[in-house]
């Protein structure tokens, strides 16, 4: 991130309303986005107590479709698309020969032969690119239309009220995890119960030129509730309380769904030659290299990405996301550490500034809404 966004940077429809909200704007994922615009902690605490309304259009919106739309997927995926009922999504990953995460992904199963693949920004080109090889040869077709559609997403306690007056979708049926057709503002839509954020929420796809719309009226309707624009600097905190990864830090390359804590979306009970499905059944059959881990800092500072984790006088690990946490009013962070070293209560130091701050291990999420 940066304070000086680069000329080149794409922009989202809503570029024009977040400057004269007064947001600041950075180049994220080479687009220029808001990071905060009356502040993260004063927008986080929003989110959690009443709403927040976030721009996410720089997301990647990928469309497969065709008779075997759902097997290529299930090809391509570590999970099982085609086991999705109409309506329904799942959390899932595509991952590489060596059973790296290239990016985690939410799918959607929008018609029998019909899926929505959401792609993380930075990684939009390189999971497009990799899902056409692995469609290619059956009888299915990707149409990538990131740059066609826009994202916005309301989240928060409040998102049922704010939303249900403006939207013909009954949101009482829409289960977590679902998504459904309709309009909302009078704007032809796709409404999903999905979030980044630990707290109920909705996030909706619509034509690019129709986000304008869709953002005002949601603004207006959010007002009266106390609701409020949110950057991505607050979307960063509220995901790390919620114990959620962020592709970059907890994720990538190097890393298998096992040691990240998220082995449950490898599915290996189906007969399906998946794209490093026998690299994955390896990573469970051997003990991990590493595990994900939460941290709570006991001392003075708080724990930054990639500062080094010690158990006694030795490196056992490193942080890759840290913050002091609004909600909890203490330092958190997640790290990978050594698996010995992983159990909750365990005891290591994480080096802050050349000064060893005690830190304590726990269970992941540090947050978790009431039901």
């Amino acid at each position: 991130m940066t304070d000086d966004p680069a000329s080149s940077a794409r922009t989202t429809p809503l570029v024009e309303r977040h400057l004269a909200l007064g947001a600041r704007m950075i180049d994220f994922a080479g687009w220029l986005m808001p990071v905060q615009y009356a502040g993260i902690v004063e927008e986080h605490r929003a989110v959690r107590e009443r709403a927040g309304l976030f721009d996410l259009s720089h997301m990647g919106e990928l469309y497969v479709e065709g008779p075997e739309a759902g097997a290529a997927l299930a090809r391509a995926l570590v999970s099982d698309p085609p086991s999705l009922a109409v309506g329904r999504a799942q959390y899932s990953m595509i991952c590489a020969p060596d059973g790296g995460v290239i990016d985690d992904l939410i799918v959607y199963r929008l018609d029998v032969d019909r899926y929505l693949v959401v792609a993380n920004a930075s990684n939009t080109a390189v999971v497009s690119d990799a899902l056409a090889e692995r469609v290619h040869g059956m009888r299915a077709v990707l149409d990538d239309r990131s740059l066609d559609t826009a994202l916005v997403s309301i989240q928060g306690p409040e998102s049922v009220a704010i939303l249900g007056p403006l939207t013909d979708v009954s949101l009482d049926a829409l289960r977590y995890y679902a998504a459904a057709d309709g309009t909302v503002a009078g704007i032809p839509a796709l409404v999903a119960r999905t979030g980044y954020t630990g707290e109920d929420g909705f996030e909706i796809f619509v034509e690019w030129e129709r986000a304008g719309a869709l953002w005002d009226a949601l603004l207006d309707a959010s007002a009266p509730r106390g609701g409020v624009p949110v950057g991505l600097g607050a979307r960063d905190t509220l995901r790390l309380e919620a114990g959620m990864p962020l592709y970059g830090n907890e994720l990538d390359r190097s890393t298998n769904p096992f040691e990240a804590g998220l082995g449950r979306v490898v599915k290996l009970d189906r007969d399906v030659e998946f794209v490093g499905r026998a690299a994955l059944e390896r990573a469970l059959a051997d003990e991990p290299r590493r595990r994900l881990v939460g941290l709570v800092v006991r001392g003075r500072g708080i724990a930054r990405h990639g500062y080094p984790v010690l158990s006694g006088d030795l490196p056992t690990g490193v942080v890759t996301s840290g913050t002091q946490s609004p909600t909890l009013g203490q330092a958190i962070a997640m790290a990978y550490v050594a698996p010995g070293d992983a159990d909750p209560g365990t005891m290591l130091d994480v080096s802050i500034r050349e000064q060893r701050v005690p830190a304590q291990v726990v269970s992941l999420p540090f947050y978790r809404r009431k039901r």
